[in-house]
């Protein structure tokens, strides 16, 4: 017997087994696939690893925006409306039966089977711009980082007499040239290495960034910042960054598109995997709220309103330079690997919709196989192979006319919280439990997502108004830091 397993980017893994495995159920689950092994805790481990990312260097800046009394109360918020949706979006795994129901392998799949029609289309749109907006801010955010490591040392060199300015343009043009390179790895499950590298990386910097915070405080010998944040600036620039702060801290907290593909790593009930996802989501966010709150509030307590939008990046920091180019290099890598891990799926979905477009076209489905020493023959598809090149250098190109890491971070934090980790999980979770129209929790689920539509519009209305400013003062391709 041959079992085909469906990778999160359609591509299919094939395992042969034996009549004997077939007949003892203990080598497969209720679907036919081998046998799932995850637990609440390998599940934590995938949220945290692939929540603490670059949003968490943008955090002291938010709270600085917001002041020491909002700023902390906001990201509780932002915590508490994440744990909440995802408990829904976890109920939504199987159809019907929490125990025997039909599984549901990816959040698109959840979306059809709950929803379909023209809200897959809707969902999918979201989707697959908020993997395009995350390609343009980390290649901003890893040209900054490069940036930061030459600076530093050319800090360290002149004494600080030497301003050291440049040009991000050649560091954003490496890392498309990089990317290019990386694009061409076919699979997805074949990036598990580079995944591994870039949770690693994100932890080391986190936890420099940490480190130099509560340094800072030490030396301070006091807490900085105000009740109310930031006030020297107009009201209206006071009311964008505020609103821009809101999506920071929502795109630091968004994982929502990822947690069916990690439920569908839980072994089979008992417990459901709804409810190990549950515990899983619970601890996940536990732990990242409160390592967040390290770094938000030691970064705003060492810097207090004049906190850089980027707390590695922003030179608050001078010394240790050698400890700054280390966690800005760990930046780099992780954002290498990040990339790859947000745009894989889009590659895969565009890969597979043009060859069932085109099945005859040998443009788009002819591999031509080339022999690579010491390893197995690399297969060359040319459509793969330009597709994917023009999408980095499009991507490239509009970070470097749009080279704003706070407003990008803030924009997609804003346009993809309410839609992803709000509207479809309770929309999803009122069909799967079938609660009546206008009943006392539906109308609360309903107050619910109209309140975050309500922050999402903020912040979007902030992050654009940042990205205005911004572009008043920079000149695309001209601009020196």
């Amino acid at each position: 017997m041959v079992v085909e397993k469906n990778g999160s980017n359609n591509h299919h893994q094939t395992f042969y087994v034996s009549i004997d495995q077939q007949i003892d159920s203990k080598f497969f689950d209720d679907d036919g696939r081998v046998k799932r092994t995850g637990t609440s805790w390998t599940a934590s481990a995938h949220v945290i690893t692939a929540v603490i990312g670059s949003g968490v260097l943008s955090l002291a800046w938010a709270i600085a925006q917001l002041g020491w009394i909002a700023g902390p109360i906001v990201m509780f918020l932002f915590a508490w409306v994440t744990y909440y949706t995802s408990v829904l979006l976890c109920e939504c795994y199987r159809n019907g039966d929490p125990v025997n129901g039909k599984r549901n392998y990816t959040y698109m799949e959840v979306v059809h089977s709950n929803l379909g029609g023209f809200q897959v289309q809707l969902c999918g749109l979201i989707q697959y711009l908020n993997l395009v907006g995350v390609a343009i801010g980390y290649t901003v955010a890893s040209a900054i980082s490069m940036m930061a490591i030459v600076r530093s040392n050319c800090f360290h060199r002149s004494g600080g007499k030497d301003p050291c300015h440049m040009n991000s343009n050649i560091y954003m043009i490496a890392f498309g040239a990089v990317q290019i390179i990386f694009s061409q790895i076919p699979d997805f499950d074949q990036l598990w290495w580079l995944s591994i590298v870039a949770a690693v990386m994100s932890f080391t910097y986190s936890t420099i960034g940490l480190g130099l915070g509560i340094g800072k405080v030490i030396e301070n010998k006091k807490f900085a910042g105000t009740i109310t944040g930031i006030n020297d600036v107009t009201k209206a620039q006071k009311t964008w960054g505020s609103l821009q702060a809101l999506g920071d801290i929502a795109f630091a907290y968004s994982f929502s598109m990822i947690l069916i593909e990690i439920q569908d790593t839980i072994k089979a009930p008992p417990p459901s995997e709804s409810k190990t996802m549950k515990k899983a989501t619970l601890i996940s966010v536990i732990v990242t709220t409160f390592f967040y709150m390290l770094c938000g509030c030691f970064g705003y307590a060492a810097f207090g309103n004049s906190s850089p939008g980027n707390l590695l990046t922003g030179f608050g920091f001078y010394n240790p330079f050698w400890l700054l180019d280390i966690a800005n290099a760990a930046i780099v890598i992780h954002l290498i690997g990040a990339y790859q891990v947000y745009c894989q799926p889009l590659f895969a979905f565009v890969e597979n919709y043009t060859a069932k477009r085109f099945p005859d076209s040998d443009f788009v489905n002819k591999n031509v196989k080339i022999p690579i020493p010491g390893l197995d023959r690399y297969k060359l598809n040319l459509f793969r192979l330009v597709w994917r090149t023009v999408y980095v250098i499009l991507t490239t190109l509009i970070s470097m006319l749009l080279p704003f890491f706070n407003d990008i971070v803030g924009l997609l934090g804003a346009i993809g919280f309410w839609p992803l980790t709000v509207y479809f999980p309770v929309e999803m979770y009122i069909i799967q439990k079938k609660i009546p129209k206008w009943s006392t929790k539906w109308i609360c689920l309903q107050l619910l997502s109209g309140a975050c539509l309500i922050i999402t519009i903020a912040a979007t209305i902030g992050s654009i108004a940042g990205l205005i400013l911004d572009l008043k003062v920079f000149k695309p391709f001209k601009t020196i830091y």
